[in-house]
């Protein structure tokens, strides 16, 4: 089978030959084929000479490679692709462990799968499409994913937020292989989450905070602790199992607190030393006392998206952590987070310096955070590295 190939300009292949998997469309030669998104294309030299195989979309990343070579994308490539993440997984201990049944199998680049995550919780897979050329390929992806972990699996297609909207307005999500219940309960390092996977954010639970809310407990026993942007609770539950003496919950959405709510229960901790608010995080603090903290977890969603957004981001992010450090108690310990790609971590970094000097406090970084393995930086393709924290000791 052939597929239109689309001609780099002079020079324009030096990205390709350092295994990066985006072509932006100012390197491709003009006129461009008339094609529809999510076209599978091959990639040329000026000369000629294909280098790669990828989903066209008429864009800025004009091309998504998931090749280096000159391939047929049949189900079987799908299905080899997709084994080789699964194997990456069970190679570093993932689903094996009986205390954590939830994980990513599938991070786009990371994997070599330019606009496809999926996630693993228990026995439902969800699968998100980022591109429309990997969702128009979602029944083959499914079938692979169901050849590599067994007949038992249900595969869930919750794709229709993450596509362009005028893709998306014709699709529904919904399952692509048997019928499993939209709301599963999974372990976490022992502790319980109830995820919903139709109604929740991303695809039903931030599995990439995973190291990091055990690395935030180590420091919960006997302190006072803010969970800010709290979701369905993950940081508060490992607060409390480790023994905070109290742990606020805060997230504007009330959905998201009565999620933490069930999830304290689920997980029998004590409910007279947790507190939820729904309220906007910014306004929350200013009414708590100076002080009142010991440990603080700011995680808020991406405030850019897109490259333009960012200096209001950048912004928005120094209000909030200035206004974090000023608040919390001498000896405290914050750890703040950004999981805007934009965003880079030593742009974060300066952020919070300046945040730092704005709010008048002596301040140590002692950890720089980051996503767990499942959670894969293709070395060629940097910007994968999306979720960077530090965890500051303030005096």
């Amino acid at each position: 089978m052939s597929y239109p190939v689309l001609k780099l300009k002079i020079g324009r292949e030096k990205s390709i030959a350092r295994k990066h998997p985006w072509v932006f469309s100012g390197a491709l030669c003009e006129p461009l084929p008339k094609l529809p998104d999510g076209a599978v294309v091959y990639v040329a030299d000026y000369h000629g000479k294909v280098l790669g195989t990828g989903h066209f979309h008429r864009g800025s990343i004009a091309v998504r490679l998931f090749a280096f070579a000159q391939v047929v994308p049949d189900a079987a490539f799908w299905q080899q692709k997709l084994a080789r993440s699964i194997a990456y997984r069970k190679s570093l201990g993932f689903g094996a462990d009986v205390q954590t049944n939830c994980y990513r199998l599938v991070h786009g680049e990371g994997d070599g799968l330019s606009g496809l995550i999926v996630d693993m919780y228990d026995q439902v897979v969800v699968l998100q499409c980022h591109s429309i050329g990997m969702h128009r390929v979602r029944h083959e992806l499914a079938a692979g994913i169901r050849a590599a972990l067994g007949q038992s699996v249900c595969v869930f297609d919750k794709s229709k937020a993450a596509l362009p909207p005028h893709y998306a307005a014709g699709v529904q999500d919904g399952w692509l292989l048997g019928q499993g219940s939209h709301s599963v309960v999974v372990r976490e390092h022992g502790h319980h989450f109830e995820v919903h996977i139709a109604e929740g954010q991303k695809t039903g639970f931030f599995l990439d905070q995973r190291d990091n809310r055990a690395f935030v407990a180590s420091f919960a026993q006997g302190k006072t602790v803010l969970n800010a942007f709290c979701y369905s609770g993950g940081f508060s539950i490992y607060a409390l199992a480790r023994g905070a003496q109290w742990v606020d919950s805060v997230d504007a959405s009330a959905k998201a607190i009565e999620w933490t709510q069930r999830n304290v229960q689920l997980n029998a901790l004590p409910t007279e030393r947790h507190a939820t608010h729904v309220a906007d995080v910014m306004q929350f603090l200013k009414m708590q006392p100076t002080g009142k903290y010991d440990l603080m977890v700011i995680d808020p969603p991406a405030f850019a998206k897109r490259i333009d957004k960012r200096h209001k981001a950048v912004q928005a992010y120094k209000r909030l952590n200035a206004l974090a450090l000023k608040q919390i108690a001498p000896g405290g310990i914050l750890c703040t987070f950004s999981c805007s790609q934009v965003i880079d971590l030593q742009l974060f970094k300066d952020t919070i310096v300046a945040a730092g000097i704005e709010a008048g406090r002596q301040v140590r970084l002692f950890a720089t955070l980051t996503q767990p393995a499942d959670h894969p930086v293709n070395l060629f393709h940097p910007e994968g590295s999306y979720l960077k924290g530090l965890a500051l000791f303030v005096s």
